[in-house]
């Protein structure tokens, strides 16, 4: 198997040989180009702290010490802001040697401020199942800004799969930009493609969204349904910057827009945190075709999830706030972000989760 990032055929394959299982069955819609969804199942378990199995043991084991109650998914039920839940997924692994994973949020659930972490027996690290990993997986969800309501089979996380080593050098991402550019304006290459913040707009002041402390419960399954006025702040500026405040959560976006050529994929980093008292995230992947005029796009720009920290700090237009690790596909995905499929962010600005519309 060529090293890279496994695309949507292999995804296939691997389920196909049973190192991806599920129950039910996996869905064909679950497969993205570069990445699988994973659904919730049927019970969530309230938790008194988040955890991590640890080596040589079983969530199942950590479950017994620390779980408060439990919650039925079967018909829908509310999680609620601030309370750590644990989820078993309907998928398990046995993956073959050679093959490593990383799990990650979907887009929507950065969005609406949902800490959403995969755990596994044995893990010593949110996020990251070894080669060779054989067992269930978990979601440790925590709503931060909304309570949501959830219904089994949701998805809140995704996982993609890995042969080798993957991740482009800076040289090599330097040489792939100088033949297909990747982003608007300058290239600021360091271990990644650095990105800036927003805070001039061509057309007006709005510059972002601020979470309400105080807001309803969203249904996630209801799209475009929710007034965004009722949930979040407008976020204005005239001079190029606002300031942070400490707990908060804001909806931002990137001064540039990127693409992702179709052999490569990559996940957005956060920044040194010695840059300021806050941390970017981009919850998801960015997918082979995201942006690229090969999958109809011209270039889409980041939606920063943005939580400032101790101190109240001053974001300035420009200011430098997180990269994009590149990484090669181990072949060219069937289909591309944005192509024959129901691609929600190809072309994005500044733009809240899929639940909330604008009126």
């Amino acid at each position: 198997m060529k090293n890279g990032v496994l695309p949507s055929q292999a995804l296939r394959g691997l389920i196909a040989d049973g190192a991806i299982a599920a129950e039910p069955a996996v869905l064909d819609n679950q497969l993205q180009p570069a990445s699988l969804d994973l659904r919730l199942g049927a019970v969530a378990y309230r938790v008194r702290a988040s955890f991590l199995s640890g080596k040589g043991r079983k969530v199942e084991d950590r479950l017994a010490e620390f779980t408060m109650h439990k919650v039925n998914l079967a018909e829908g039920a509310v999680l609620e802001k601030n309370c750590v839940y644990v989820i078993p997924l309907a998928e398990r692994l046995a993956l073959p040697q050679g093959v490593t994973a990383v799990a990650n949020a979907k887009s929507s659930s950065g969005r609406l401020d949902l800490l959403t972490r995969t755990i596994t027996d044995g893990g010593i690290e949110f996020d990251r199942i070894p080669e060779g990993y054989q067992g269930p997986l978990f979601a440790e969800v925590c709503p931060r800004s909304f309570s949501v309501l959830v219904r089994a089979g949701q998805r809140l996380n995704q996982i993609r799969f890995r042969s080798g080593q993957a991740v482009l050098s800076d040289a090599e991402l330097t040489a792939l930009h100088a033949a297909d550019p990747l982003v608007s304006g300058e290239a600021v290459i360091s271990e990644g493609l650095g990105f800036s913040v927003d805070l001039r707009p061509a057309k007006g002041t709005l510059v972002g969204y601020r979470a309400k402390p105080h807001a309803g419960v969203v249904d996630l399954d209801r799209i475009g349904y929710y007034p965004a006025s009722d949930f979040w702040e407008e976020l204005h500026s005239r001079d190029g910057r606002i300031i942070l405040d400490p707990g908060a959560f804001y909806i931002l976006v990137s001064r540039e827009a990127v693409t992702i050529p179709p052999d490569y994929a990559a996940e957005m980093a956060p920044y040194l945190a010695m840059v300021g008292e806050f941390r970017v995230h981009y919850a998801g992947f960015f997918d082979p075709g995201f942006g690229h005029a090969a999958a109809g796009g011209t270039g889409s720009r980041g939606v920063l999830e943005v939580r400032c920290h101790e101190a109240p700090f001053v974001l300035e237009h420009g200011q430098v706030v997180g990269r994009l690790v590149y990484e090669r596909m181990s072949a060219r995905p069937e289909t591309l972000y944005g192509v024959g499929i129901a691609s929600n962010y190809q072309g994005q600005g500044l733009k809240l989760a899929k639940q909330f519309r604008i009126d």
